[in-house]
């Protein structure tokens, strides 16, 4: 699995979840987890419990990640490695002296809202989608929200840092568990 972080801030829509998109955007073949800090405006939402939601950002840490790993995709192992993202991020923040807690895949820093994140699987691959705020701005009325930025002071640099340190725990935290398969004797 390698990590790529994106310099473009690229609006996040949507369509990077489909199957593929890191080869066919980015000519980035095999599993991938794709990062950049960019707006969010999602037309198309493939969770029917956001069916009606606004989710939108203006400035937002997002991490794409891609696995090819079981043909045809597990929804179910696909979900397992989501939580697993999600709770290295928080880690990740903690280290930095920003405490939140999480539910389920969400991450607050008190009441607001930190994360919007989705995993879904397609024939040929798992994907997942990670979304930090780094600020409340644009984000829906209806919602409570908090970006990093709300909480603590941080350059651009310090976030850039944390993106790609999840990126590489989460690199590591897989292959571990592919070499913990790998030399444990089943049946």
């Amino acid at each position: 699995m390698i990590h790529e972080h994106l310099k473009d801030r690229i609006l996040y829509d949507g369509t990077q979840i489909r199957p593929n998109w890191a080869l066919n955007e980015l000519n980035i073949k095999g599993p991938s987890i794709i990062t950049w800090i960019g707006p969010m405006n999602i037309k198309d939402i493939i969770d029917y419990e956001d069916k009606n939601l606004e989710i939108k950002a203006e400035k937002m840490a997002h991490f794409i990640v891609e696995h090819f790993d079981e043909q045809p995709a597990n929804l179910r192992l696909c979900y397992h490695r989501q939580r697993i993202l999600v709770m290295i991020l928080q880690e990740e923040l903690w280290e930095h002296d920003i405490p939140t807690k999480r539910e389920g895949d969400d991450l607050y820093i008190g009441t607001g809202k930190l994360t919007v994140s989705v995993a879904t699987a397609a024939v040929s691959s798992m994907k997942i989608h990670l979304g930090m705020n780094i600020t409340s701005k644009g984000t829906p009325e209806d919602v409570e929200t908090v970006g990093i930025l709300d909480y603590k002071s941080l350059g651009e640099d310090d976030i850039i840092k944390i993106v790609s340190n999840v990126a590489k725990k989460y690199i590591q935290e897989i292959r571990l568990i592919e070499e913990d398969i790998t030399k444990t004797r089943t049946g």
